[in-house]
């Protein structure tokens, strides 16, 4: 039987705890994420009823990561599981999600472009401002 990173035999999964620290997802948001249907698959359930995650969990779990921290709605998450649970044949379904979602991080990119380029001119402004000692007056 082999053994994972978290150090448990494969075949036997992880606990609720151990993906919490894996993922860096607290046990809340695990449940919750579960509640909300993100999951890929069924968490299963070990003796006593107690949540048993697989390497492949831990693998979803990381894309939604992903996807959570780039922007991408709860219920698109939603969606795109659920279109992963069907299996193959919605291929084209799945790429307008993502080809959607990039379409919003690109947009966001050109967004944080123009909030940097201004944070960016004002440091430039209050640094030259420094080195003459003249004081500056720009739009604050």
């Amino acid at each position: 039987m082999g053994v994972d990173a978290a150090g448990a035999a494969a075949g036997t999964g992880l606990s609720i705890g151990q993906v919490a620290e894996r993922t860096g997802l607290s046990v809340h948001a695990l449940r919750f994420y579960e509640r909300e249907g993100v999951l890929a698959d069924p968490v299963r359930r070990g003796a006593g009823g107690r949540r048993v995650y697989s390497e492949y969990d831990i693998d979803w779990l990381a894309v939604c990561i992903k996807l959570r921290a780039s922007g991408m709605p709860l219920p698109a998450i939603r969606q795109y599981a659920e279109l992963v649970r069907q299996g193959p044949g919605n291929e084209q379904a799945r790429l307008a999600i993502m080809r959607e979602h990039r379409e919003r991080v690109i947009d966001q990119i050109a967004q944080l472009h123009e909030c940097l380029s201004l944070i960016s001119g004002k440091i430039e402004v209050y640094e030259g401002s420094l080195v003459t000692g003249e004081s500056c007056i720009v739009a604050d």
